[in-house]
């Protein structure tokens, strides 16, 4: 048997390096006297299935963590990479100053159970509602109900399957951007079993 090759491995500080992570626009306000804005958000993730959950991490200082602390609710709008400069150009830019909307060309639209807007370009959007919002440090972290779902109908066969990687989605990685690779397989691919093979 060969012998295995050493790995090298360094020692880091700790830090946020569980990447690649989705890079959404999350939009909030439109209600409440807040007018519509965005916010980049790479800190993002799924949290509970039964009820649909998932959560935002955004700093105490940025323009919508207020408007999502007192409205309580935000759209998180899944990008393409046709989208890339405008996502990018929304992190680095304050709301409190541009309309953010008109600046990069995207349509607000209305949701189907919050007051904020959608992206209407973009090929997902998640309507949220807060539960629970928890400052950690650095960041506060949003945990919200999904309260609703729209998706593009381009992304969706004929058998209603939705076929994300039709959508040319975008991921971040330690402060750059990328496409999403090829798809490699399903859930459970390692164990399923192969087609004409016996046991």
């Amino acid at each position: 048997m060969a012998r295995k090759q050493r790995i090298e491995k360094q020692s880091w500080k700790p830090g946020n390096v569980l990447w690649p992570a989705p890079a959404v626009l999350v939009s909030c306000g439109g209600t409440r006297g807040w007018k519509p804005n965005l916010i980049t958000i790479a800190w993002t993730g799924n949290v509970c299935s039964e009820p649909p959950m998932l959560s935002i991490s955004v700093r105490p200082e940025r323009y919508s963590h207020e408007i999502i602390k007192t409205s309580g609710e935000f759209v998180v709008n899944v990008p393409t990479l046709r989208q890339a400069g405008a996502v990018d150009w929304c992190g680095v830019v304050s709301g409190r100053d541009k309309d953010k909307f008109a600046a990069v060309g995207l349509t607000p639209a209305p949701a189907l159970k919050t007051g904020c807007p959608i992206v209407a370009e973009c090929p997902v959007n998640i309507e949220c509602r807060v539960k629970r919002s928890l400052p950690l440090g650095s960041h506060t972290l949003f945990l919200a109900e999904v309260v609703a779902v729209q998706v593009s109908s381009a992304l969706i066969d004929p058998k209603g399957k939705l076929c994300l990687e039709k959508g040319g989605l975008l991921a971040f990685a330690h402060g750059q951007y990328f496409g999403l690779g090829r798809c490699i397989g399903r859930f459970g691919f390692s164990i399923r079993r192969r087609k004409g093979v016996r046991r």
